[in-house]
């Protein structure tokens, strides 16, 4: 007995059906747009039951091979089933800084709050310029931070808006970053490591709402910063509820500079190195 006229007895017919519908599609026997054979053609071309193509339809369609109607048949709408593209890998500034860490010179704009994060990050890439055969040959980092006489909106104390010792423990940490990262350039220079590592700062009287790092004017970085109410400890130990942002592990979206210089990445990179190169100088260094 046939599987047409005693029913689906398996898969091997199901998937036999199913490749050569397939491979007729990709050979462009069944050009896109055009229509399949009716089931009761296909059942009968192929020897097996209205059941089997019936399933074999259902999984093309899902495939996205074709669109089935009732009443119009099943017409084709590609060859090799089209699959959105996956989007690409979001950049972190871990890798941002890997890969510029990779050439011979690194060039690198921030601005931020505090230097907190970056320190963390060029420390990690300190330690693993110790082990690699290769380095940059110069390293030339801007930075800008909000000035120290600025009264920012965030960390604030709740219960008290002129209480300044969240603002003094925000500079205690921003000094302590910035001295560290100092020292760690001046170490690479010293062990030969780089040939020169420059760190300038420079201090605006804004508060910064995101983060920004600019890789060589071909790479942008940005993220906004979220307010958040959080307990902060002072180093007396005592705890205060606070308004602050989160800075550390902020999400950030990079954007990368195209051949085009009208395409969104080009557009955006451009737009923002202009806007740090204007405020850079116009501060006192």
């Amino acid at each position: 007995m046939s599987e047409r006229q005693g029913g689906d007895t398996g898969g091997r017919e199901f998937h036999r059906v199913a490749e050569a519908l397939r491979s007729r599609m990709d050979d462009g026997t069944y050009p896109v747009r055009s229509f399949l054979p009716s089931q009761r053609d296909l059942a009968e071309e192929f020897e097996v039951s209205r059941d089997t193509v019936q399933r074999v339809l259902r999984e093309l369609a899902e495939e996205g091979r074709i669109e089935s109607r009732q009443g119009s048949g099943s017409r084709v709408l590609g060859g090799r089933p089209v699959r959105p593209a996956a989007p690409p890998a979001q950049e972190t500034l871990e890798s941002l800084l890997d890969k510029a860490f990779g050439s011979a010179e690194v060039v690198l704009d921030v601005y931020t709050l505090t230097a907190e994060s970056l320190y963390a990050h060029i420390r990690v890439q300190a330690e693993r310029l110790r082990r690699r055969p290769r380095a940059p040959e110069r390293i030339v980092l801007r930075m800008i931070l909000p000035a120290e006489d600025l009264r920012v909106p965030y960390p604030r104390a709740r219960a008290d808006q002129d209480d300044v010792r969240l603002r003094d423990r925000l500079h205690t940490i921003t000094r302590r970053a910035t001295d560290s990262l100092r020292g760690l350039l001046r170490d690479l220079e010293t062990e030969n490591l780089v040939r020169s590592a420059e760190l300038h700062i420079r201090h605006a009287p804004l508060t910064p709402a995101f983060k920004l790092y600019l890789f060589d004017g071909d790479v942008a970085l940005h993220g906004p910063y979220k307010v958040i109410d959080r307990r902060i400890t002072l180093d007396s130990g005592e705890e205060i509820e606070a308004l602050d942002v989160l800075g550390l592990g902020a999400r950030l979206t990079s954007h990368v500079r195209d051949a085009d210089p009208d395409a969104p990445g080009s557009v955006f990179v451009d737009s923002w190195q202009e806007w740090f190169d204007s405020v850079w100088e116009h501060l006192a260094e």
